[in-house]
């Protein structure tokens, strides 16, 4: 804070995009215009260390873009819905817009909701959000109060991570894994499914530090990441094989003897029928070569080295796992399957071993005081609401409702913290739906986004700098408060002032829909649990970040599942059963039929974080090696006499898109890959997700992305 009379002043906010590191931000503030003039990695923070990612360093391109939205806007009489509304071109987004008041908008909203909600029932009204901003307020709260008390369909949030988070929690009953700042003492690192460098670029340093004492970095990805390029080894496993190879390394381990039979006695169930299952002919090395591209040699060395890390001397094996491999068909299971692979060796009992996924489950906040589901009894309803699966969402809105069961139609959608239009699978249904004349359709959004093209009501949402909340992480051990750096530019709002203004309008008189920023980080911190012990507002906005109290052994040491006082599951062990079981995807090269015989990798840009940032110049400079791009094989372009620089299409029976070759070595044979974008800066106002599935996962509900198929060819 700065003294009276000072110039500038320093706040301390947190990062909330979608990103395991939540960084500790310093925003430099001109006291004198309010502006911010500079923000930078908070160097007091353990993990953060002074640095932010390519993509927040630059975030005042965002905050003070000229694109910003800033005032609410509402659809022009005979406008169309969708890019023909405004000719379809760039940076005429609004001229299918007027301006109207905060006054009028919230009043047509709450009108036009009242109004469907008598004549189709509550059901009918649809929120849509995920993880635009992860601070607890604007993640879940007022919102989850205001949707609950309308008796609105409930939102099964599985766009990102539910297919593995469902997993782990299978296994180890409860979300935890080592802290980034323990992976300098391991020996061997495995980064499997995920992309360090590009979306979880605080772990790098650890990571290096512990190569500098030696330690062996192996990345396990379809794709030649970032990471993979800077990694000791890089094995190119075939998509959706994961939990093959994970098989084959614990067939190898169980045939040599290299499990730590002490440990499992002790830590786990189900290791016998885990042993008998590993130890079947289908998942030699040799068959888990043939699935998963990786040759066998390499699988039985890998698993000698995993399985003989932390003994003789040996520091230990950390594995990196991330959400990559679990947006396959049978992403729950392959999860699974790795996740056990600790367990097997007893990697657990030594500090920098085991594995991180997330550890999120170490901050118990008090999600059902924020969420209040209790209020869907309050509602029209007196039940609870139907739940709708978010990676569904083309069905949602284009077939939802044509069976009695199925309960009513969706005729209005209320989209905040996301942009579905571009990330949601199966885009062909999806804008189909958007586009109906009859869809009432609210967009709370920073930006004219694919999503907003499609609104009848727009409303000016404020950035993590405008806004106060309290965070936790799912790549840390440290909670924090973020406070308001800025005044929100032009009329730009917060969630908790949006829905708790609509809640009013709506005339719902809980005394809840009064709560400000300050009373719900009381309520979220309001729980009687070890790990949270003295973690209060104040303390937090004292001291800016608290780590929270994981137990601890005699030395002092933290070791998530050492012992079985870290499990939550019903057994009160790691549960090895039901032992999993690989089974290739149906969209793969297993089961290709000829007409689409390629495996597409529909990735994530390393400086975009989802759709975000995409329509930042900055930011498309930085990924511009990747625009409008189709990654091969050589292999693949030469079978179809495609080079470097052609015009390709890439098709299957749900849609095809136009990109630019590239033949490199980024991916194998048989795999090619294309980015996510904007569907307004994708040639052909479509993007990746014309060409994705809303099939799901095996368990969790959540999308697959990485199974898909297609064919290439010259356009």
């Amino acid at each position: 804070m700065a003294a009276a009379g000072e110039a500038m002043k320093v706040v301390h906010a947190v990062c909330s995009h979608d990103c395991p590191d939540s960084c500790g931000v310093l925003a430099t503030v001109d006291t004198a215009s309010g502006r911010v003039v500079k923000i930078e990695g908070d160097p007091t923070h353990p993990v953060t260390r002074g640095f932010l990612c390519g993509k927040v360093a630059k975030y005042l391109d965002r905050v003070y873009s000229p694109e910003r939205l800033l005032y609410p806007m509402r659809r022009r009489a005979g406008a169309a819905k969708g890019p023909s509304g405004y000719g379809a071109v760039r940076g005429r987004e609004a001229d299918a817009f007027e301006r109207i008041t905060w006054d009028e908008a919230l009043d047509e909203i709450a009108e036009r909701l009242g109004k469907i909600a008598a004549e189709f029932g509550p059901e009918s009204i649809l929120p849509y959000s995920y993880a635009g901003t992860i601070g607890q307020l604007g993640y879940g709260s007022m919102d989850r109060r205001f949707f609950h008390r309308l008796g609105a369909s409930q939102l099964d949030r599985t766009i990102c991570s539910t297919a593995g988070g469902d997993a782990l929690v299978s296994v180890y009953g409860v979300k935890l894994g080592p802290p980034p700042e323990d992976f300098v003492r391991a020996g061997l690192i495995i980064v499997w499914g995920g992309n360090v460098h590009g979306n979880n670029v605080h772990l790098w340093p650890f990571i290096e530090e512990a190569r500098r004492a030696g330690a062996r970095l192996v990345v396990i990805d379809p794709y030649r990441t970032r990471t993979a390029a800077l990694a000791d080894e890089h094995l190119a496993i075939n998509p959706g094989t994961d939990a093959a190879l994970a098989l084959g390394m614990m067939h190898v381990i169980f045939s040599e003897g290299l499990e730590d039979e002490e440990y499992m006695a002790r830590c786990t169930v189900g290791s016998d029928e885990l042993k008998a299952h590993a130890m079947r002919p289908e998942y030699s090395p040799e068959a888990v070569a043939r699935a998963t591209g990786i040759d066998a040699a390499t699988i039985a060395r890998l698993a000698r080295e995993y399985a003989g890390a932390g003994r003789g001397g040996r520091k230990p094996a950390a594995i990196r796992l991330n959400y990559g491999i679990q947006r396959s068909e049978y992403g729950w299971t392959s999860v699974r399957a790795v996740a056990m692979l600790p367990l097997v060796t007893g990697a657990w009992r030594y500090r920098g071993g085991g594995m991180q996924l997330s550890t999120s489950g170490a901050f118990p906040f008090n999600d059902k005081a924020l969420r209040m589901p209790e209020l869907m009894m309050a509602s029209p309803l007196g039940r609870e609401a139907r739940v709708v699966n978010m990676a569904q969402l083309g069905r949602a809105l284009t077939t939802l409702g044509e069976r009695a069961e199925d309960g009513p139609r969706v005729k209005a959608l209320f989209v905040y913290n996301s942009n579905p239009a571009a990330i949601a699978p199966n885009q062909n249904d999806v804008l189909r739906g958007f586009a109906r004349a009859d869809l009432f359709t609210v967009v709370h959004e920073q930006f004219l986004t694919d999503t907003t093209d499609y609104a009848d009501i727009v409303l000016p949402a404020a950035t993590f700098l405008e806004t106060k909340d309290v965070q936790g992480a799912y790549g840390h051990l440290y909670a924090q408060v973020s406070e308001r750096a800025m005044e929100p530019l032009g009329e730009a709002r917060n969630n908790v002032w949006l829905f708790g203004q609509l809640a009013r309008r709506m005339g719902f008189t809980e005394a809840c829909f009064e709560d400000d920023e300050d009373a719900l980080i009381d309520q979220a911190l309001a729980v009687k649990h070890p790990w949270l012990t003295g973690m209060t507002r104040e303390r937090l906005e004292r001291e800016h970040r608290v780590r929270v109290s994981l137990p601890a052994n005699d030395a002092g040491e933290v070791l998530p599942f050492s012992s079985v006082e870290w499990f939550r599951t019903p057994s009160g062990r790691g549960e090895l059963t039901p032992v999993p079981v690989f089974t290739a995807p149906v969209e793969s090269r297993a089961h290709a039929d000829g007409a689409y015989p390629l495996e597409f990798l529909p990735r994530k840009a390393d400086n975009y974080m989802n759709s975000t940032f995409a329509n930042i110049p900055v930011h498309q400079q930085m990924q511009a090696r990747t625009a409008g791009v189709l990654e091969m094989h050589r292999a693949d372009a030469e079978a179809r006499g495609i080079q470097t620089g052609d015009r390709v299409e890439v098709f299957n029976a749900r849609g095809r898109i136009a990109l630019n070759a590239v033949v490199n070595g980024q991916v194998q044979a048989g795999v090619v890959s294309a980015r996510l974008d904007w569907n307004k800066l994708s040639a052909g106002g479509g993007n990746v997700n014309r060409l994705t599935s809303e099939r799901l996962t095996d368990a969790g509900g959540g999308p697959t992305f990485y199974s898909t198929l297609v064919e290439v060819q010259k356009a």
